[in-house]
């Protein structure tokens, strides 16, 4: 990793005009734990279904694209990826330096804030914030790698990013059984059942899978939206990008 390249991602990243959506979405997630609080009474079963269907549903896929679009689909849009690509770095080193700035955004917007949207909603000795700590700090890996890629594959990774995480992550991956087995959402949710024990069940909180193929296909989802990230980069030409 280049500790310069994060710099100016990360700099690039909290000036543009989208920043300010990372600071809107997580108070609407806030507000929403504050009235299902109110309306709930603090239940934990309700504050797992605020946390499972918008928090992991909605806040966390959606943040996730406009923070991976934003480290490196931005600068390939307006054709200022070209001073990068230009300096003697590895295609490589942009990449994992890109996807670790996308990731710990990513924590710092969607992660911390669903932790902070269960406390208030109604916890049980910190079970449920931790639980969906762990699940939504998975998914961010996997979303971000995958958005990342994405980024760098197509110029309408927004338009397609919007399809994937609304449509088959929110809609289909969260009613359809068959669907749901093949989502990152119920991959990494498979750690927070695991977590839960007995109250998993009690609370709502069910994965279509189990915790060892949850995380062998977060890992290889990972891997391999890394991959082509490197390798769509390395084959990425520079008059392109003008």
């Amino acid at each position: 990793m280049n500790l310069t390249v994060m710099r100016l991602t990360m700099r690039g990243l909290l000036g543009r005009r989208r920043a300010v959506l990372f600071l809107i979405l997580p108070v609407v997630l806030l507000g929403l734990a504050g009235l299902t609080r109110w309306a709930s009474g603090g239940t934990p079963d309700a504050s797992a279904g605020l946390a499972s269907q918008f928090a992991l549903g909605t806040l966390l896929p959606l943040m996730c694209l406009l923070i991976s679009t934003g480290v490196i689909g931005a600068e390939i849009d307006d054709g200022s990826i070209v001073y990068m690509l230009a300096k003697p770095i590895p295609r490589r080193t942009i990449v994992l330096s890109k996807l670790v700035v996308a990731i710990g955004a990513a924590v710092v917007f969607a992660v911390l804030p669903t932790i902070a949207a269960v406390e208030i909603a109604g916890d049980e000795g910190g079970r449920l914030g931790l639980a969906f700590g762990v699940t939504s700090a998975l998914a961010a890996i996997a979303y971000t790698a995958l958005f990342v890629a994405l980024s760098v594959a197509t110029r309408n990774a927004v338009i397609l990013g919007l399809l994937y995480a609304l449509l088959w992550e929110t809609v289909l991956g969260g009613y359809v059984p068959g669907i749901r087995a093949v989502s990152v959402r119920q991959w990494a949710l498979s750690a927070g059942e695991r977590m839960l024990g007995d109250h998993a069940s009690a609370w709502g909180v069910t994965a279509e899978v189990g915790l060892a193929t949850g995380i062998v296909m977060l890992v290889l989802t990972t891997a391999a939206a890394t991959v082509l990230a490197i390798r769509k980069l390395q084959t990425l030409r520079l008059s392109s990008a003008e």
